[in-house]
């Protein structure tokens, strides 16, 4: 099975308009309201793919139960801790550009934490256990790490997509896939890259770090996945990017899915670009129809530190 973990989720409340205007009264087009939190995407994109996965984390309060029940009208497993407060609503402007106004997240009390940790307790060497985004100011920084040790110790694999410190945090517990894209890991290390051979450079450090393969995304350039034998160039297909929402976690669902079908690395690699290109041409996650169409026409291509 395949868990989803998502600390501060939302509902995203998505307003289109045109000419949007600062300090006026503005009017939208049409609006649309979306289960949000980069772990439950990657649920909802697993779903699509015909891959199980149970979305796991803290939800409260009418915006938790609307989530709650737009996942399980769609037939997506969910085993949320309910808390006390509301959970987040976060808008999404979308005019000639994107613009994100994120809200902060519920308390989280120490006993609701400690009821995710013992669901994480109960997973198996079989396992993948995702933890991806944000965590409310309630938690302690360190949580990620918390949660990386029970894995390790369930013997179940660990998949991350989170922040730098976040991500730096896990590197020991000898996560199966990290997910930077190129601005993390720009300042995990404190350098601006220039090149596909830079990437290699410092995925290879995080290798040596502790990661068994990283997958660094490059936005419209695809992506760059290095493990400790391999190195590739995924170039992206073609198109015009008009949802960075959910891009990201639509590659780690397209990652778990080859991983969960059994698909060869390069398979499991085109699938998760597929995915992640997928979303980004549309306003809402890809669906499998369009992800199946991408897929064969992803290039891959072997990288050397002397070049493609």
């Amino acid at each position: 099975m395949i868990y989803t973990i998502t600390l501060n989720p939302s509902l995203d409340y998505v307003m289109y308009m045109e000419g949007f205007k600062e300090g006026e009264l503005n009017r939208a087009q049409t609006t649309q309201k979306f289960p949000g939190g980069k772990g439950i995407n990657v649920s909802r994109v697993l779903h699509e793919l015909g891959v199980d996965a149970t979305a796991l984390g803290f939800i409260g309060g009418y915006p938790g139960a609307m989530i709650e029940k737009a996942l399980g009208e769609a037939g997506i497993k969910t085993d949320f801790i309910q808390v006390n407060d509301d959970t987040r609503m976060n808008v999404k402007l979308k005019d000639h550009c994107e613009t994100e106004i994120n809200a902060p997240g519920p308390k989280v009390t120490d006993e609701q934490r400690n009821l995710l940790f013992n669901q994480i307790k109960q997973t198996q060497a079989e396992d993948i256990v995702t933890i991806a985004g944000s965590i409310p100011s309630s938690l302690s920084s360190d949580i990620y790490a918390e949660m990386a040790e029970i894995v390790k110790q369930t013997g179940a694999q660990l998949v991350v997509d989170a922040e730098k410190h976040l991500m730096q945090s896990i590197l020991p517990y000898r996560p199966l896939m990290i997910k930077p894209n190129l601005k993390e890991l720009e300042e995990m290390f404190g350098v601006k890259i220039e090149a596909h051979q830079d990437i290699l450079h410092y995925g290879q450090k995080l290798i040596e770090q502790g990661a068994q393969s990283v997958l660094v995304s490059l936005g419209g350039d695809g992506a760059i996945y290095v493990d400790q034998d391999s190195a590739y160039h995924i170039v992206a297909p073609k198109g015009e990017a008009i949802n960075t929402v959910g891009a990201g976690d639509s590659t780690v669902a397209g990652f778990l899915a080859g991983l969960a079908t059994h698909q060869t690395l390069e398979g499991t690699l085109q699938l998760a670009i597929a995915s992640g290109s997928a979303t980004a041409f549309k306003d809402d996650l890809a669906n499998k129809e369009e992800i199946d169409v991408l897929k064969r026409r992803v290039e891959i291509k072997i990288l050397t530190e002397e070049g493609v």
